[in-house]
């Protein structure tokens, strides 16, 4: 391994460990919303953990040049920012969460239908925590279109 990966790899597990700090402040934000808001918070939350948890799996796979784990590496990254948004914009009750969860919505669908490509445990959890949190941000932006807690 070059410096340059090297550095590629260490600044990653950086990013990883303050996220992991910022999603177990949310995890105890005290719930004062419905059961819908509190699912999808919960589900962005865990899903978010497995996607960095995969996404440095996927990393340890191409460093020792396994290709086929690239598109699953981008997608878990993209993945983790996307749910990490939603479950922020969830916390603080934001009048832009409905599209936060759309949008989260339609890129777990996308990382989940990639990790069920692969076939071991760590990506099977990772398929099952983005079907998961796919559908409770499907009911949470459903729930949100029809209370009409978006901004005009």
């Amino acid at each position: 391994m070059d410096r340059r990966d090297m550095l590629t790899l260490l600044g990653a597990g950086a990013v990883g460990w303050s996220a992991l700090a910022g999603r177990e402040a949310r995890a105890q934000h005290p719930h004062h919303h419905d059961k819908a808001h509190g699912d999808c918070l919960a589900a962005c939350t865990k899903c978010a953990e497995v996607c960095n948890e995969t996404f440095h799996y996927c990393l340890c796979h191409l460093k020792d040049g396994h290709k086929e784990h690239a598109r699953a590496a981008a997608l878990t990254n993209d993945c983790q920012d996307f749910c990490d948004l939603a479950a922020d914009l969830l916390a603080r009750e934001s009048d832009m969460m409905g599209h936060a969860c759309s949008a989260c919505a339609e890129v777990c669908r996308a990382c989940a239908a990639e990790c069920k490509e692969h076939d071991d445990p760590q990506t099977r959890e990772c398929y099952e925590a983005c079907a998961a949190c796919e559908q409770a941000c499907r009911a949470m932006a459903a729930h949100m279109k029809d209370h009409q807690h978006h901004a005009e």
